[in-house]
């Protein structure tokens, strides 16, 4: 070390913001870990975005879902209801949201409307609105749907990390088995608190009970949600065990 300089390697650009990254990652759930749950006024309705991936890989299961999404609101109606926007993306450089609905038929309708189209996911997209949205009104959880994951990781989980800051759990619902999508989903659901689960092709009747689970806990939050699944049990109850 006779010029005085360290033998050591120096650290890549790409090791360095590996290592901010996960610095960031452990703030933000240090942050979320302190934060009490929100609590929604009395006499105001829960408000829960859907999202979906909408590329043509989607197609089967976004029919299946066409038929189903419309039994989430049954159980909900018991406690008081929610308002649910829909957002998707599909195409080339293609994510739009709904307006915010109340009934189920209007949803049904909205979906109805939307075909699938080739393109690469935009999950990006989709976090950046839930931020947005829960930035100006009180968001009670959101749900997404897909089956790959095509961006900057990293990216994804910082704007997941804000959300978890606005107390928005979001619930990460894989079809298939692609490692990187379901790394990617856990991590968004773990930063945010929400849960994360995988489906298998004849999952029909498990998806809707698990939007059903989650449409009442964005009805009546955590223990509407815990008297749902000691009535229905099943799913219900492993949602409600992921929730922290």
């Amino acid at each position: 070390m006779a010029n005085g300089k360290s033998n050591a390697p120096a650290k890549t650009g790409t090791a360095q913001s590996e290592i901010s990254a996960a610095e960031d990652v452990s703030s933000f759930l240090e942050q979320v870990k302190r934060m009490p749950p929100a609590q929604r006024s009395a006499g105001t309705r829960g408000r829960l975005i859907f999202a979906m991936d909408a590329t043509m890989s989607r197609q089967p299961t976004w029919d299946r879902a066409l038929q189903i999404q419309g039994e989430m609101f049954v159980e909900t109606e018991k406690i008081g209801g929610i308002d649910v926007q829909l957002v998707y993306f599909r195409g080339f450089n293609e994510c739009r949201a709904s307006k915010w609905v109340s009934e189920p038929s209007t949803l049904a309708g909205l979906m109805t409307g939307v075909d699938c189209r080739g393109g690469n996911t935009q999950i990006g997209k989709v976090l950046g609105h839930i931020r947005r949205e829960a930035g100006q009104n009180k968001i009670s959880a959101a749900v997404y749907v897909g089956d790959a994951m095509e961006e900057n990781v990293d990216r994804l989980c910082q704007t997941a990390g804000e959300i978890g800051l606005l107390n928005v759990p979001i619930f990460m619902f894989q079809e298939g088995h692609d490692m990187i999508a379901e790394k990617a989903f856990r991590e968004i659901a773990r930063l945010t608190r929400g849960a994360y689960f995988r489906l298998d092709a004849s999952s029909a009747r498990q998806l809707r009970e698990l939007l059903a689970a989650v449409a009442v806990y964005a009805a009546g939050g955590r223990q509407a949600l815990a008297d749902h699944s000691r009535e229905k049990g099943g799913t219900a109850r492993l949602l409600l065990e992921q929730l922290r």
